[in-house]
C-alpha cells in the first residue's frame, strides 16, 4: 500500500532542512548525548509497542509526539551510529524557512510556515539560541524581477509573516555591502543549530519514558516465526528487527524515517524501494573571519523554477561564520561528505535502479554547471560577486559539505510529495515508511511530526 501525500512546490533548497552542517552543541548541553542507551537494554532481546527507525530531527520528533499522544506504550527508538543526528540533520545549514518558495495552499507551505513558528515556540521554551537574522531574496538582473514580484505574491498567499519588496536603497540599509535592482524581505527567516534541536527532542523522548538505542544498525525486518525463549507475551509482539551484530528487538509497530537509506529499509521488510534515493552533496565554502562583516543576514539569489535547487547563497551561522554555497552535485556514496567518497554498491543503485539518467539528460548544463563550480573556487566567486562585489577569491576556504537524500522515481522525476509506504499483508499493515521528507523538513519537523503521529494513529488504530 502506497500512499503519497501531494507536497508540491516551487524550488526546493538545500537549506534549511537540507545542507550541510558539522555540529556540535552550540549552548554545551553534553548530557543530552551521556544518556542515550548504547545498542540495547538489559536483555539480548527488548520488546516494544512502537519502534521508530532513524536518529535525525524527522525521527526524533515523530518519537517525541507518539509518546506524548500514547504515555501508556512503550516506545523505542534505533540509530545506526553512535550518536544522534549525525547525517542529513547534522550537516544542515541552519536556516529556519519562512515557507514562502512552495505552492500556495500546499502542504509543504502549510507545513513550513506552521513548523517555523513551532520551532520558534520550542526552542524560547527549552533555552535553544536561534537568531531571527532575515534573508534577501536578491534580483541582480532585470530579467529576474517579474520572478521576484511572483514569488513575492506567492509568500503573501502563504501567509509568510513581515514580507516586503524593498528597492536598491534600502537593500543597503538592511545588507550594505550587498548590491541588487530589488529584493524581498524575508524578517521572519531565522538560524538555529538544528543539531541541538534534534537532541533536545531525545531528551524529551527520554524523560517521557522511550528508549533510545545507539550502534542499532538494521539488517532485517520480519514477522517472528515463534516466541522469543522465556517470554510470557507469546506472539503480542510479532515483528523482529534484527542488527548486524545479530541482537533483536521485536515490536507490535514499525515506523522508518531512514533518510539517505529509506528505500533499502523498505526493502529490507518487502516493501516497495520505489522511489529510489539518489544522493546529492552540497558544498560550501567559508568567509575568512576578517571578511565576515560583509554579511549581516541570508542573501538569497532569485530561483530558477526549472532547476531543482535554490543557488549559492550566504548564510550566517551560530557561531558567527558565515557560510557560502551550496552546489549541487551528484554524490557518489550516500554518506560520502568528500568529492572522492566513493561506494561501487551505491553507484550501481542509482545507475540501475534509478530515473538518474533521464535526470541528467534533462538537467544536463545545469549538472555540468555544477560540477565546474564545484572544482574551481573562481568560478563560485564570480558568481558571488554579482551579490557582493567586494568578495576575492583570497577571501574564502573551502568548508563542510552534506548529502541530501533525493528521492527519484524511474521517469527521473524528483519526488517532492511526502511518501508513506505500508506494503502488504501481515508485516505491511503493521510498518508505516516515510519515505520522503522534502526540504524544509528541519523547519517543519514539528508539523511533520503531528501529521505522522496522525498516519500512525489512523493505520495501527492505537
Amino acid at each position: 500500500m502506497l500512499r503519497t501525500l501531494r507536497y508540491l512546490g516551487g524550488a526546493c533548497g538545500l537549506a534549511g532542512g537540507d545542507f550541510p552542517a558539522a555540529c556540535g552543541l552550540s549552548r554545551g548541553r553534553p548530557w543530552l548525548l551521556r544518556r542515550v542507551c548504547r545498542c540495547g537494554r538489559s536483555a539480548s532481546t527488548s520488546s516494544f509497542d512502537v519502534v521508530i527507525v532513524g536518529g535525525g530531527i524527522v525521527g526524533l520528533a515523530s518519537a517525541r509526539a507518539l509518546i506524548q499522544r500514547h504515555s501508556a506504550l512503550s516506545l523505542g527508538l534505533l540509530e545506526k551510529e553512535k550518536d544522534l543526528a549525525l547525517h542529513q540533520t547534522g550537516h544542515n545549514s541552519g536556516v529556519i524557512h519562512s515557507g514562502i518558495y512552495y505552492k500556495p495552499a500546499s502542504l509543504k507551505a502549510k507545513l513550513c510556515v506552521q513548523g517555523a513558528a513551532l520551532i520558534y515556540e520550542y526552542c524560547s521554551k527549552k533555552g535553544i539560541s536561534y537568531k531571527q537574522c532575515g534573508k534577501l531574496i536578491v534580483a541582480v538582473e532585470q530579467e529576474e524581477i517579474p520572478r521576484l514580484q511572483a514569488l513575492y505574491e506567492r509568500g503573501l498567499q502563504n501567509g509568510v509573516q513581515g514580507l516586503r519588496l524593498i528597492q536598491q536603497e534600502d537593500i543597503k540599509k538592511k545588507e550594505p555591502y550587498c548590491r541588487g535592482l530589488m529584493a524581498i524581505d524575508c524578517p521572519y527567516t531565522g538560524i538555529v543549530d538544528y543539531r541541538q534541536v534534534a537532541l533536545s527532542f531525545a531528551q524529551d523522548f527520554q524523560d517521557a519514558g522511550g528508549s533510545v538505542l545507539t550502534n542499532f544498525e538494521v539488517k532485517d525486518i520480519e514477522m517472528a516465526k515463534e516466541s522469543p525463549s522465556g517470554s510470557q507475551d507469546g506472539m503480542k509482539y510479532p515483528i523482529v528487527i534484527r542488527n548486524t551484530k545479530g541482537k533483536e528487538i521485536r515490536c507490535q509497530y514499525v515506523v522508518t524515517c531512514a533518510g539517505l537509506y529509506s528505500d533499502r529499509i523498505s526493502e529490507m521488510s518487502g516493501c516497495s524501494p520505489e522511489p529510489r534515493i539518489v544522493p546529492f552533496r552540497g558544498d560550501y565554502l567559508l568567509l575568512k573571519p576578517e571578511k565576515c562583516y560583509l554579511v549581516k543576514g541570508n542573501i538569497y539569489p532569485v530561483p530558477d523554477s526549472r532547476f531543482p535547487f535554490l543557488g549559492v547563497h550566504f548564510t550566517p551561522r551560530m557561531d558567527g561564520s558565515i557560510w557560502l554555497g551550496p552546489n549541487a552535485v551528484l554524490a557518489f556514496k550516500r554518506e560520502g561528505y568528500k568529492p572522492f567518497d566513493f561506494s561501487a554498491r551505491d553507484v550501481m543503485d542509482i545507475i540501475i535502479n534509478s530515473g538518474l539518467v533521464k535526470l541528467v539528460v534533462e538537467n544536463f548544463s545545469y549538472g555540468v554547471n555544477e560540477m565546474y563550480k564545484a572544482c574551481f573556487l573562481g568560478a563560485t566567486v564570480r558568481y558571488l560577486q554579482k551579490f557582493i562585489p567586494e568578495i576575492t577569491v583570497s577571501d574564502i576556504l573551502r568548508g563542510p559539505a552534506g548529502v541530501r537524500a533525493q528521492a527519484l522515481d524511474r521517469d527521473g522525476n524528483l519526488v517532492e510529495d511526502f511518501v508513506f509506504d505500508g506494503g502488504v499483508g501481515d508485516i505491511g499493515s503493521r510498518i508505516l515508511h516515510v519515505r520522503n521528507a522534502p526540504s524544509p523538513a528541519a523547519t517543519s519537523s514539528l508539523a511533520i511530526s503531528g501529521m505522522i503521529a496522525d498516519e500512525v494513529q489512523q493505520r495501527f488504530e492505537l
